[in-house]
């Protein structure tokens, strides 16, 4: 009954112990690489465990290079992998470029794969150019006209310039201004329109793949039409200024003269407030100078006389006013 139960304890303590092997240690992904050709040491694959690798992850990209004929070691890949690259896409890269006969090294894979490109997609643009399409791009030309361009532009991956080269916005961009600077450089919207490879040839002249990560092959013009009339519209727009600034001027000039009427007025009626104050006082001046002697009563009567006859005149000229 001992012995039984010693080959059963041994039993179980076997099977724990190839469990925690099978787990630790990748043995199925060691067989399979043997059985593709490519020889990894076990002690190997425990070290990847260790060292926090997923094998897999390096050995299977490692089965694939071998079998493309590939030139790559276990520590380039881990490197690349430590690194936090994608191993994977860049054997993939390899491969591809293999196929292509690009001239291309697992080094210059790695940098342009850590540089945040995909470089497999680059491969792949560099064998089958890609087309980029801009947005519609407004200009003017010297004759007011506006003309709005859509264009193709055929580009490569250019694998040397992948590593610090400026993308497709740069492209566009490039597109964009030399579409601006035809367009604007015509003396007439017609002349682009009749000959739309002006822009074409504008553009490839500057060189714009410059600096860039891709190589200009061909710039199609998709579409051109005619926009608006924006040198008319300018002068409308500056018309209408003109006449509001007019307006606002005139309605200063207005305000002034009335203000200036209503100083006027003010000074009217303060003038003849001072008259009525003045005449209230000539009774009283008068009646001073007679009881000082200086004014005799037959000249106060002269006065009375003098004053009537104005008054009788300036009627009889009213009246005449009124009957003509």
């Amino acid at each position: 009954m001992g012995t039984v139960f010693s080959i059963l304890f041994i039993a179980v303590i076997a099977i724990v112990a190839l469990s925690i092997l099978f787990t630790f240690v990748p043995v199925m992904l060691w067989i399979s690489a043997m059985a593709s050709g490519v020889y990894v040491g076990l002690t190997t694959l425990i070290g990847m465990r260790l060292r926090r690798i997923v094998p897999s992850r390096i050995v299977n990209p490692l089965i694939k290079a071998r079998k493309a004929g590939l030139e790559v070691t276990i520590e380039m890949l881990e490197t690349h992998y430590l690194a936090g690259g994608n191993v994977d896409r860049v054997v993939d890269a390899l491969i591809a470029a293999q196929r292509a006969d690009i001239d291309l090294m697992f080094e210059r894979a790695a940098a342009i794969d850590l540089a945040g490109r995909d470089v497999l997609e680059a491969v792949q643009m560099s064998v089958n150019p890609k087309v980029i399409e801009t947005p519609v791009v407004s200009a003017v030309a010297k004759d007011g006209i506006e003309v709005k361009v859509v264009a193709r532009v055929t580009v490569r991956a250019n694998i040397d310039r992948l590593v610090g080269g400026a993308g497709e916005e740069t492209i566009i961009a490039r597109v964009g201004e030399g579409i601006v600077t035809t367009n604007g450089s015509a003396n007439s919207h017609k002349e682009v329109l009749e000959n739309p490879d002006l822009i074409s040839n504008t553009v490839l002249e500057k060189g714009l793949d410059a600096g860039t990560a891709f190589e200009i092959l061909s710039i199609d013009i998709a579409d051109v039409d005619v926009g608006k009339n924006i040198g008319a519209t300018l002068q409308t727009d500056q018309a209408e200024a003109d006449k509001k600034i007019a307006q606002a001027k005139a309605e200063e000039r207005r305000a002034m003269a009335v203000a200036q009427e209503q100083e006027m007025s003010a000074r009217v009626v303060e003038m003849r407030a001072k008259v009525v104050e003045a005449e209230a006082e000539v009774p009283m001046a008068m009646a001073e100078a007679l009881r000082s002697g200086k004014l005799g009563v037959m000249d106060y009567y002269n006065l009375q006389n003098i004053a009537a006859d104005t008054d009788m005149r300036k009627s009889i000229s009213q009246g005449d006013e009124e009957e003509s």
